[in-house]
């Protein structure tokens, strides 16, 4: 790693939450104003029920423990580093087999690093978890900015393209020389875009969420693309109230994230369930305590504002062409599961593509056994 005494170091960052944050929480969960129940039959038809947000919040009140995520995302590896002026939160977990294949990994929204926690220990040392050490990575897993423990950015500017030259330079400073770039959700779009700049290094990439444009005037779609063309529509229709929100008005959501830990544990919630593989109850997926972590990621941080600024910044954009070696995985529960025929347009040179047999849109969270096997398989011909 880079010298610890130069400006541009990485260095550890323990993270370390001070009590009185952790009381501020149970005092303000003590003190909510619930709304009334739903009115309407169908459990999540109108949002997270009301039900199933005071089990959850009680849960959190009573019987979550923070300090066990704390401790395992600094057994990981915490570190921080400055690059363009902003402060970036860094997992950085090294394996234990010195020639590992260096592999950066980016969430979305509403994910953070701690989406990860099932991924890395395969990843880093498959010999521990029944696997070959020749599929050993080291594993980069850097925060967003204005996400979990990165900093918020105090001006505009800070969209994707913006995002991946930091993540170049990231690599650089870590030594890395020849790795891979994995991504879904916004984590899809930087890396995208990491192959589109063809940053310094960077060989292949492997995507849970590869970016198309849907074809809405296709004349003779595929049984893939009327799916997609299917799912698109009714994404649009009723589930992208929150994307217009963060994408026009972040500041004023903001206000009410920041302040409200049920607010912004409701905010997250509901797309836990609609976005994860599950049989109508997301914990049959992601655990509560799973799911709270996460959700932490963005209270403790007070990131409900500053998170959602991405959507400001990028949302709007069309993918660029993407050149060098890319995968894909298709997960079937994915919000819109890509069709190869619209990726191809974006990916000149898909090497591999599959589509699995479950899984939603928070891959490595839902399904961390079937993650791993993919990307093995994926980026195995790269080492």
């Amino acid at each position: 790693m880079t010298d610890a005494t130069r400006d541009d170091a990485v260095v550890p960052w323990p993270i370390s939450v001070p009590q009185s944050e952790l009381d501020d929480l149970h005092a303000r969960i003590d003190r909510t104003r619930w709304p009334e129940a739903e009115p309407v039959p169908g459990g999540w038809v109108q949002g997270a029920p009301l039900a199933k947000v005071r089990e959850l919040v009680d849960y959190w009140r009573h019987a979550y423990d923070w300090r066990r995520c704390e401790a395992m995302l600094n057994a990981f590896g915490s570190f921080r580093t400055a690059i363009d002026g902003l402060g970036f939160h860094v997992i950085h977990a090294r394996s234990p087999v010195a020639d590992a294949k260096p592999m950066l990994i980016t969430h979305g929204w509403p994910g953070s690093v701690v989406e990860f926690a099932r991924i890395i220990g395969p990843l880093t040392d498959p010999a521990a978890h029944g696997g070959d050490p020749k599929d050993a990575f080291h594993v980069v897993a850097p925060s967003l900015p204005g996400y979990g423990f990165s900093d918020k950015p105090t001006e505009t500017g800070w969209g994707v393209e913006r995002i991946a030259k930091a993540w170049e330079e990231l690599m650089r400073r870590l030594g890395y020389t020849a790795w891979v770039a994995q991504g879904g959700d916004w984590g899809a779009a930087v890396t995208t875009q990491l192959g589109h700049i063809r940053a310094q290094g960077l060989e292949a990439i492997h995507l849970n969420m590869p970016s198309f444009v849907p074809e809405r005037d296709d004349p003779n779609p595929g049984p893939a693309e009327t799916r997609a063309l299917e799912r698109n529509r009714a994404h649009r229709h009723e589930h992208t109230g929150y994307s217009r929100i963060q994408s026009t008005k972040p500041q004023t959501l903001g206000y009410a994230l920041v302040d409200s830990p049920v607010g912004q544990a409701a905010w997250i919630y509901e797309k836990m369930h609609a976005w994860t593989d599950n049989d109508g109850d997301p914990e049959s997926v992601v655990s509560k305590d799973e799911m709270l972590d996460n959700i932490m990621m963005y209270w403790l941080p007070g990131a409900g504002g500053s998170s959602a600024r991405l959507y400001w910044e990028s949302f709007r954009r069309r993918p660029p062409q993407v050149d060098i070696p890319a995968m894909a995985t298709v997960f079937p529960r994915e919000i819109v599961p890509a069709p190869r025929s619209w990726c191809e347009k974006v990916y000149t040179d898909i090497r591999r593509w599959t589509e699995v047999e479950k899984g939603g849109h928070f891959a490595a969270f839902e399904q961390p056994e079937i993650f791993v096997r993919e990307v093995r398989d994926a980026f195995r011909p790269f080492r």
